[in-house]
């Protein structure tokens, strides 16, 4: 028997449908006894929950605890009226990618990839560029149809700039996973005014990822796409695959 499900009240589940049910797991600045587990609740129920359980907690050190708790809450959502900008190019495989751009472009691609900045974690600009790519999807380097060059982290806006002027680039690709603060915003936002500053901005496809990077915030940022969790080097090629035969 199918499950008939009301998209305009859909709510989370733990056991049935419908019932509500919520994992929480955070810290708080309280004692690890039964005052600490008592203010983790009050948390929770300021929230609107109820049925609220603490079932663990961990002393933390230095008078933290970190609890995690399930609870129970009545909101709903209607997922009828959510609209969401997303990348909406198909999504193409190596092989399928490579044959569009020699069949729709003619020439070579010439990607540059960094992670500005401060920021010093490349697991996302890896994942994208590497030719041994990411979870059996090969990075651009691998694409016979892209010049591709992964600058590393730790690279500022200038080096950035500089280097895409250099090799005649058509493609920036920034990652940004350092979050804290909003510098993710700050960063991203710089190089598209050093890019406009210098005249630059509309010669080359400006593309930006990351864990708290979306399409919609990106384009809201100066950028023409962006890709957040669950994106990989198929999803970035594609789209650059099909921008530059959209613009031939």
């Amino acid at each position: 028997m199918s499950i008939i499900i009301d998209p305009t009240k859909i709510k989370p589940y733990g056991d049935t449908l419908d019932d509500g049910r919520m994992q929480f797991s955070f810290s708080l600045p309280a004692p690890a006894n039964e005052q600490g587990k008592e203010a983790a609740k009050i948390v929770l129920s300021k929230m609107g929950l109820d049925e609220i359980e603490i079932c663990y907690y961990k002393d933390l050190g230095e008078g933290f605890t970190h609890f995690i708790a399930y609870a129970n809450t009545s909101v709903t959502v209607d997922l009828t009226t959510i609209k969401v900008k997303t990348v909406e190019t198909p999504v193409m495989d190596m092989k399928e990618t490579e044959e569009f751009v020699e069949n729709n472009i003619g020439r070579t691609l010439t990607v540059i990839g960094a992670c500005i900045e401060s920021d010093a974690h490349t697991v996302g600009i890896d994942a994208i560029m590497n030719m041994k790519g990411y979870d059996h999807r090969y990075g651009l380097e691998r694409y016979k149809c892209f010049n591709a060059l992964n600058m590393g982290a730790q690279v500022t806006s200038e080096e950035l700039l500089a280097k895409a002027a250099e090799l005649d680039a058509d493609i920036i690709l920034v990652s940004q996973i350092v979050t804290q603060k909003d510098i993710h915003i700050k960063n991203l936002t710089r190089l598209i005014e050093m890019a406009e500053a210098e005249g630059v901005r509309d010669k080359m496809l400006f593309l930006c990822g990351g864990p708290r990077i979306n399409h919609e915030l990106a384009i809201e940022l100066g950028y023409d796409a962006g890709f957040g969790t669950g994106s990989y080097a198929t999803d970035v090629a594609s789209f650059i695959a099909f921008h530059y035969a959209e613009k031939k």
